[in-house]
C-alpha cells in the first residue's frame, strides 16, 4: 500500500462526488419532467415513442401494475435476445462465421444480460458474432440498467408521496432514463474510449504475419459502443474474454480510471436524487456516506492483503521474512499495466456494484484478498451497487435499520414522517432472505452433486472440493444471485459434456436475485405511498448524520456477516489458515 494507492483512491472518491452532484440533480429533473433544455432537443422523440407504444404519459400505475410492466418488458427482451443468439449463424455481421449459440448457453446468457448480471460462461469474441454483441447484448445492457433505475425512482417516489395509490408510470420512466441519461452519456463516453484506443469497427479479423512467417489474425469488432454502457450501466459483460484487462477494451491508465468512475457514477448520483426528491439532502448525504464508508473499507482491505502477498512466497524473501510480506506483493493474475493499487480499487468497485467487469483475476487473489470482493457482493450489492439496484437495496436496509432503532428505543419506527408497519418489515425481510437462500442452497448443490463437482477444477485429494474450490462455487452463486457477473474464473461453468447443471442453476440464481427483489422493493414503495405523512417531532429518529450512517453500515455488515460467515469460514478463511501453516 504505497503512496500511489492512497492518491489514486482519494482522487477517485473526489471525482465521484464531483460527478454525482450535477448528475443527481439532472436525474431529479428528468423523472419530474422538468429537464427543459434536453426536452426541447429530444421531446419530440419522447412523444413519438409514446404514440407508437400507445403509452399515456399522464396515467400512473399502482405498484402491482408497475411490477407487471417490468416483468412483461423483461420477458420480451429476454426472448428476443435468446432468439438472436440461437439464430446467430443465419444473421448478418458474422465475419468469422460463428455457429448458433448452444441452447443452454443461450438461455443462460439471455437470462444473465436480462437481469443485469452479465455472467459469461462463454468466450467473448470466440462465441458471439458482431450482431449478437452489438444488437442483443448491448441492447440488454441498456434495458437492464434502465429497469434498475426505474425501480429505484419508484421506491423513492413511494417514500416521498403521501396518501397516493400510484408510484409513477414504468413506461414513461423507462423512456426518460434511456433518452435523457443512458443514451447521451454512453454516446459521449464511447467517443472518449475511441480516443483512448478502444476499437470500434465492423470489419473482420485483422490478419498479420509474425517474424517467423507464421500467419495469424486478431479478432475485433464494435467494442467501444458496448464498453460504454457496460460500465455506465454496471453490466460488466466484456466484449473480449479477458474483459477490461484486454488492451482493446481498456488501453490506458486514463481509460481505466474513467471506467472505474463510470461504474459508480449513476449509483452515487442517485443518492443526490434521493435527497432532492425527499426534500432531505442530509438523508441523501447520509446514504452516500454509508455506501462510501463500505467502499473505502473494501478497497483498503483488498490492497492490504494483496500488497502483503502469500505467506508461502513471503518466506522466499529473507529480507522480508520478519514482516511476512511477499516481495512486491501478490502480482499473480494482475495486469502489469495496472498493478496492485489499480487492481484493488477496480476489484472493490466492480464487486461493490453489480458489475462483472474485471482487470485482474479474482481467483488469483490471496484467500482474504478474494474474500473481500465476495463479501461485497454478499452484502446485497449496496456498496453503491448497480444502476438503481444499489439504491433500492440500500433503502430496504434503511427500513430495517429504522425498524431496529425503533425497537431499541421503544418507539414506533418512523421513516421521514411515515410509520414503518409489519408489511414493510415483511417485504424487507424477504428482500434480505431470498438472496441468502439462493446463494447457500445452490452452493451446497454445487459441491454435493456429481454434476456440480464436475465444474470444480480445484479439488481436494479425496476428489471433493478444496477450500479454494468451495470459494469458487460460493463466489459463482454469490455473483449470480447478486447480479454481479464477475467470477473467480477457476470454475468450468459450461462445457458440452455438462451443459445443464451450471447453466440452469446459475440462470435460476440470477432470476431469483433480480425479480423477486424488485417486486419486494415495489411492494414497499406502494405501501409507503399510501401512508399519510406526519410532521417530524422530538421522537422521530434522525435519518441523517453520523449516528444514522453508523447504524446503517452496522445493519448491512451484521446481516451479511451472520448469514455468510459459516460458509466463508470453510472457504477463504480456512484456505488462509492452511497457507499460514
Amino acid at each position: 500500500m504505497n503512496a500511489r494507492f492512497w492518491v489514486l483512491t482519494a482522487a477517485y472518491f473526489a471525482s465521484l462526488v464531483a460527478i454525482a452532484i450535477p448528475l443527481g440533480h439532472f436525474m431529479t429533473r428528468v423523472f419530474a419532467g422538468e429537464n427543459r433544455a434536453s426536452r426541447r432537443a429530444l421531446g419530440w422523440l419522447e412523444r413519438g415513442v409514446y404514440r407508437v407504444a400507445r403509452v399515456e404519459a399522464t396515467e400512473e400505475q399502482t405498484w402491482t401494475a408497475y411490477a407487471g410492466s417490468i416483468l412483461l418488458f423483461s420477458l420480451g427482451t429476454q426472448l428476443v435476445t435468446y432468439a438472436i443468439l440461437r439464430l446467430q449463424r443465419a444473421l448478418p455481421f458474422n465475419p468469422t462465421h460463428l455457429g448458433a449459440v448452444p441452447p443452454w448457453l443461450a438461455f443462460n446468457t439471455a437470462t444473465s444480460f436480462t437481469t443485469n448480471t452479465d455472467w459469461q460462461s462463454y468466450g467473448g469474441e470466440a462465441t458471439m458474432s458482431y450482431a449478437s454483441q452489438a444488437v442483443a447484448l448491448t441492447s440488454q445492457n441498456f434495458f437492464s440498467a434502465g429497469v434498475g433505475v426505474c425501480v429505484a425512482i419508484a421506491l423513492i417516489r413511494g417514500v416521498a408521496r403521501s396518501e397516493s395509490p400510484t408510484i409513477g408510470n414504468f413506461w414513461v420512466d423507462l423512456v426518460r432514463v434511456h433518452l435523457y441519461v443512458l443514451l447521451p452519456i454512453s454516446a459521449l463516453y464511447a467517443l472518449f474510449l475511441v480516443s483512448q484506443g478502444v476499437i470500434q469497427t465492423w470489419q473482420g479479423p485483422l490478419a498479420w504475419t509474425a517474424l517467423d512467417g507464421a500467419h495469424s489474425s486478431i479478432l475485433r469488432g464494435p467494442v467501444a459502443s458496448q464498453e460504454a454502457i457496460k460500465m455506465l450501466g454496471t453490466n460488466g459483460g466484456g466484449y473480449f474474454n479477458a474483459n477490461s484487462a484486454h488492451p482493446w477494451e481498456n488501453p490506458t491508465p486514463l481509460s481505466d480510471f474513467v471506467q472505474m468512475l463510470s461504474i459508480w457514477s449513476i449509483p452515487a448520483a442517485l443518492c443526490v436524487t434521493l435527497g432532492e426528491m425527499l426534500h432531505s439532502r442530509g438523508h441523501g448525504r447520509a446514504v452516500f456516506g454509508a455506501m462510501a464508508l463500505l467502499g473505502v473499507l473494501g478497497v483498503v482491505a483488498i490492497a492490504y492483503f494483496e500488497s502483503r502477498g502469500t505467506p508461502v512466497l513471503a518466506r522466499a524473501g529473507a529480507d522480508l521474512l520478519a514482516s511476512g510480506q511477499q516481495p512486491g506483493g501478490n502480482m499473480e493474475g494482475k495486469e502489469l499495466r495496472f498493478g496492485i493499487a489499480d487492481s484493488a480499487l477496480f476489484a472493490a468497485i466492480t464487486t461493490g456494484a453489480s458489475c462483472g467487469a474485471v482487470t485482474s483475476m479474482h481467483d488469483s487473489f490471496t484467500p482474504l484478498g478474494g474474500l473481500v470482493p465476495m463479501f461485497d457482493i454478499q452484502l446485497g450489492e449496496v456498496v453503491f451497487g448497480g444502476a438503481g439496484a444499489g439504491m433500492y437495496g440500500m433503502l430496504v436496509y434503511v427500513v430495517l435499520a429504522v425498524f431496529l432503532a425503533g425497537l431499541m428505543v421503544g418507539r414506533t419506527p418512523e421513516y421521514l414522517g411515515k410509520k414503518i408497519d409489519s408489511r414493510d418489515v415483511r417485504f424487507a425481510a424477504l428482500y434480505v432472505l431470498i438472496p441468502a437462500f439462493s446463494i447457500l442452497i445452490f452452493s451446497a448443490l454445487g459441491v454435493a452433486t456429481a454434476a456440480g463437482r464436475a465444474g470444480i477444477l480445484n479439488a481436494a485429494p479425496d476428489g471433493g472440493p478444496s477450500p479454494h474450490g468451495l470459494s469458487e462455487v460460493l463466489y459463482a452463486y454469490s455473483s449470480g444471485t447478486g447480479n454481479n457477473g464477475s467470477a473467480f474464473a477457476g470454475l468450468t461453468a459450461y462445457s458440452p459434456e455438462h451443459p445443464i447443471f451450471w447453466s440452469l442453476t446459475l440462470a435460476i440464481a440470477m432470476f431469483v436475485g433480480r425479480f423477486p427483489l424488485i417486486i419486494a422493493a415495489l411492494a414497499i414503495a406502494g405501501n409507503m405511498a399510501k401512508k399519510r405523512r406526519v410532521p417530524l417531532g422530538p421522537g422521530s429518529f434522525p435519518v441523517e448524520g453520523g449516528l444514522f450512517v453508523g447504524l446503517l453500515v452496522g445493519t448491512v455488515v451484521i446481516v451479511g456477516a451472520l448469514t455468510f460467515f459459516p460458509a466463508l469460514a470453510m472457504g477463504p478463511i480456512v484456505e488462509h489458515v492452511i497457507l499460514q501453516r
